[in-house]
């Protein structure tokens, strides 16, 4: 059984969260399942309404290919009221957002009065644009704060944002113009990211070609040449500096859509995943505030991407509902060197930090003195989002940026559930180095075996949620079969999600990755997860990634690409400390049967391990890798072809 890491002592002393404890868990847990709708009704009422509910939950799973569900569907808002309109009255002066630009000290700062006028002036702007109540508009840009302004103008209006990473292509760009009918771009000459510039206007134009959207509307952030369409494209600082700060955000009713999130598909088309209004925004600010302790006076910091579902729950809409400041991030971990993020911490004296592994990992393989020599007193709570996390980089994030004294919370969701559902509750779970822990309340896990048969006890299995939550998606634009068979191809009333896991004896789940990152050597399923732990466990292995392949024998054999430390190269000896690594964390089964040592690993620009690319390298299918144009360094994708074992 894996360490249990207490809470440390510091975290519950003032802390305003209901649940200090594992038995205020276990309190609010039964309170849940007891009584879902006057729980969540409760929680609900922390919002701004102006019809407040009083239904809870319509609909089952039972029953999803009849409609979606619905929550607190009599109720009548708007976000903004929420989450800019209340703490406009109430802190005016108090920060909203901080901005961390590309070059270390470039800063900026919104209150909450300076965050209401810019959100009503683009709302006024994007309605003499055309855009109307119920139509899509595209958000694609860097990570500036007219990004998120772009996303509560078009909610205050009553429009659907869909917001689009700005590294994917012109062609994935075209996808999700043409899938949501938008009828209106939100974009910028160009963004900045780790030193660099790239193209945003010009992507934006390649999209649009053929497409009928009548208006786009341009930031300018470097200032340099952009092709430009008049009659169509519009400067910002022409439409929204020049509009009327006084807007009346429209009344919506709760079961509203607020946006459309892409998220890939087997199929290769991608899923417009439907979000809410008041279902969203109750779990958004309730996850955001009770797994991190959120207090008043915290500076909160989601080093995400509001393309990302992420940035959506937890640098917009999470912590402005909460009316806590939060701090948007437009760099990079190593940029200009690896001390970056505790820089960020030191100087807006950030109470709580949230980022991916992959970042933990590559911080982690550079010395300790990146991250000590800044002041990170102030540090209360640290989380992991995204993929599994190994202990290994789980004990650097607590031992060295904590300094042991913060809890690190290791949390589990997806695109689809809208927010965090199995996570350490900061100050109330003890944590075991690599463990999602335990479910939040209103959240039902169940493990099925390759029978549809419940795990008992300890195991593994594919893992369902069984009981509706108010923050999971409604359905896939314009498609609700698919989203159907996409989710509820299982037993009646559960949601599959797609990932595995192990519950321990303690009832902790482990996440072990995708079911389709499951390799099945000779009949033995191993995840991807386990063998990438094993092997990131060395001293000598920066980071790495583990897929399948076809194997004559055994079915499929294991591959694995890996990045070593500085002043290592490929060697037997290092093959055989893998071999060993392996055997020893997973089992004697657990064999390697091709490594390859790679300059680095296919990334987005968010830091995403493009595993895709990895599978068809691995296969031997190299004549169609996709859309390329997404890495932060294609040039890896060549040397990893040149190295190739298969």
């Amino acid at each position: 059984m894996s360490e249990i890491v207490p809470v440390p002592p510091s975290i519950g002393a003032g802390s305003p969260n209901p649940i200090v404890d594992l038995g205020a868990w276990r309190d609010h847990y039964q309170r849940v399942a007891n009584d879902p709708d006057a729980y969540w009704l409760a929680e609900a009422a922390r919002l701004v309404w102006r019809t407040p509910p009083t239904r809870g939950l319509d609909g089952s799973f039972y029953e999803i290919a009849d409609g979606p569900i619905a929550w607190f569907a009599d109720g009548v808002h708007n976000v903004h009221d929420s989450c800019v309109d209340r703490h406009a009255v109430a802190t005016p002066d108090r920060a909203a957002i901080v901005w961390e630009g590309d070059e270390p000290g470039t800063t900026r700062t919104l209150t909450w009065a300076q965050l209401k006028d810019e959100v009503c002036r683009c709302a006024n702007a994007l309605e003499a644009l055309g855009l109307q109540r119920g139509e899509r508009a595209i958000v694609y840009m860097g990570m500036v704060p007219e990004a998120a302004i772009a996303m509560l103008a078009i909610a205050r209006i009553g429009a659907v944002h869909s917001v689009v990473f700005g590294g994917f292509s012109a062609e994935s760009l075209r996808d999700r113009v043409r899938d949501s009918g938008a009828r209106l771009v939100v974009t910028q000459d160009e963004g900045r990211r780790g030193g660099r510039t790239f193209a945003l206007k010009s992507v934006v134009d390649e999209a649009l070609v053929g497409a009928h959207v009548p208006a786009v509307l341009v930031l300018r952030r470097t200032g340099a040449e952009v092709p430009w369409s008049p009659g169509r494209d519009v400067w910002w600082h022409d439409a929204v500096a020049s509009a009327s700060s006084a807007h009346e955000a429209a009344a919506m009713p709760a079961e509203s859509p607020l946006f459309i999130l892409y998220t890939s598909g087997s199929t290769g088309k991608p899923k417009g995943l439907l979000h809410t209004t008041g279902g969203y925004l109750t779990w958004a600010s309730w996850t955001h505030r009770t797994v991190f302790d959120v207090r008043p006076d915290d500076v909160w910091a989601c080093v995400a991407d509001v393309g990302w579902v992420t940035g959506h729950s937890y640098i917009v809409y999470g912590p402005l509902a909460n009316g806590v400041t939060t701090l948007m991030f437009e760099s990079t971990p190593l940029y200009p060197d690896a001390g970056r993020y505790w820089d960020v911490v030191a100087r807006h004296k950030v109470t709580a930090f949230y980022t991916a592994p992959t970042a933990i990992r590559a911080i982690a393989a550079c010395s300790a003195d990146f991250v000590t020599k800044y002041d990170r007193s102030t540090l209360r709570v640290l989380g992991t989002v995204g993929e599994p996390i190994n202990a290994d980089a789980w004990r650097w994030y607590h031992d060295v940026v904590g300094a042991g004294r913060c809890a690190v919370v290791d949390t589990w969701w997806q695109t689809e559930t809208g927010g965090i559902c199995i996570a350490p509750i900061a100050p109330a779970t003890p944590t075991k180095p690599g463990a999602a822990t335990l479910p939040l309340p209103g959240i039902t896990p169940i493990l099925l075996d390759n029978q549809d048969r419940p795990v008992r006890g300890p195991g593994n299995g594919r893992l369902f949620l069984t009981t509706p939550w108010p923050g999971m998606a409604r359905t896939i634009w314009g498609d609700h079969p698919r989203f159907v068979a996409t989710y509820f191809p299982g037993p009646p009333g559960m949601y599959l999600t797609g990932d595995g896991a192990r519950r321990d004896a303690d009832g902790y789940y482990w996440i072990t990755g995708r079911v389709d990152d499951v390799i099945n050597v000779s009949g033995h399923r191993m995840g991807t997860a386990e063998f990438e732990g094993a092997i990131a466990s060395l001293d000598e292995v920066a980071e790495c990634a583990v897929v399948g392949y076809p194997h004559a024998l055994k079915g499929q054999g294991v591959y694995a690409y890996v990045v070593l430390q500085a002043g290592f190269s490929a060697s037997a000896e290092v093959e055989a400390h893998i071999q060993a690594a392996c055997r020893t964390l997973i089992g004697a089964h657990a064999r390697v049967d091709l490594i390859q040592v790679v300059p680095g690993l296919p990334k987005t620009r968010s830091g995403k391990v493009m595993r895709r690319i990895l599978r068809k390298i691995a296969e031997g299918d190299t004549s169609n890798l996709g859309d390329t144009s997404t890495l932060n360094d294609p040039t890896v994708v060549d040397a990893i072809l040149r190295g190739a074992k298969v």
